[in-house]
């Protein structure tokens, strides 16, 4: 009897761990090049004071231009369009696939349920970049113009910012 509890108790404490293994959100690793040499500092970096963001949902949104930086795309003039007229019956007005909201700029930034499409300032490492790029978005109408792909580039190079 004692056996068989404790049988039925480890497989019950199994099941509540993988199950909620399979809950987290987990991030595709990025593969290294055979050709990229990992670093390690050497000196320890200065440590800086910064605020403690009481919103963590904006926290991380670049508000600013980097100085070395300045591409003249805006996201409210030349990338929100986009996104309206190619982007958001799937992702935000009729529904929101993968979570995947592109009504906002807010919105955009939170990303997808698989986590962040943008990273601001790499438009080569963002997801949603490299799906547009390799045409698998948009998956109904027509793919985006060379024109448009580019302005997407060069906003997220510019450091995705919201102006």
């Amino acid at each position: 009897m004692k056996k068989k509890l404790l049988l039925a108790l480890t497989s019950l404490i199994t099941i509540a761990v993988f199950a909620c293994r399979s809950l987290t959100v987990r991030t595709p690793l990025k593969p290294v090049s055979a050709t990229e040499t990992i670093t390690e500092p050497t000196q320890p970096q200065a440590a800086t004071q910064t605020p403690i963001a009481t919103d963590t949902a904006t926290a991380s949104l670049p508000t600013e231009a980097p100085a070395a930086t300045s591409s003249g795309v805006s996201f409210k003039n030349d990338v929100m369009p986009i996104f309206q007229n190619s982007c958001n019956k799937c992702h935000g007005i009729e529904t929101t696939k993968k979570g995947l909201d592109l009504t906002t700029y807010e919105n955009l930034m939170m990303g997808s349920f698989n986590g962040p499409v943008i990273e601001a300032g790499d438009a080569d490492n963002s997801y949603l970049v490299q799906q547009i790029v390799d045409g698998e978005i948009p998956k109904r109408g027509d793919p985006l113009s060379d024109k448009d792909i580019q302005t997407i580039i060069d906003w997220v190079n510019a450091g995705a910012l919201n102006n």
